[in-house]
């Protein structure tokens, strides 16, 4: 038999008073990174939401430019825009500024600025593209040239 004493009391008090402040701070750590969590997430959305509008709205203006049977007309429209697509106001939704500018860069050519911005970001977001006829895109066929 070994000449050395086991200490077999387990757990002593001391070591369940530092386990139990450790898991304290842990924890409190993790709780007060909740609210910058729930405001990126917050923007996220916002964000997101945004993007959708944003891209929407270039890809109706493109395909209405693109198409030789439509007329363009050039200059700044502002809309409202909100995300759940109804008239009213439902939950969760919200309202979106949309700045469309189309200006003329040449002959059957476009630049569409689309802009837009939600009541806690007025700067927003923007993107422009550049526009031209596409005969590929007359509809309905046979149309006069505009």
């Amino acid at each position: 038999m070994s000449s050395l004493r086991r200490n077999e009391r387990g757990i002593g008090l001391p070591e369940v008073i530092i386990a139990i402040f450790l898991t304290t701070i842990g924890v409190l750590a993790i709780l007060s990174l909740q609210p910058s969590a729930w405001r990126t997430v917050g923007r996220s959305d916002f964000l997101g939401r945004a993007a959708e509008v944003l891209y929407k709205e270039m890809d109706t203006r493109e395909t209405w430019i693109m198409n030789p049977c439509n007329a363009v007309a050039t200059g700044t429209t502002t809309t409202a825009v909100k995300t759940s697509g109804m008239a009213g106001t439902i939950a969760g939704d919200a309202t979106y500024t949309v700045t469309t500018t189309i200006t003329s860069i040449g002959t059957g050519v476009w630049r569409v600025t689309v802009r837009v911005t939600w009541p806690i970001n007025q700067t927003g977001i923007s993107e422009s593209l550049v526009v031209t006829r596409q005969e590929k895109f007359r509809f309905p066929e046979g149309c006069p040239s505009v």
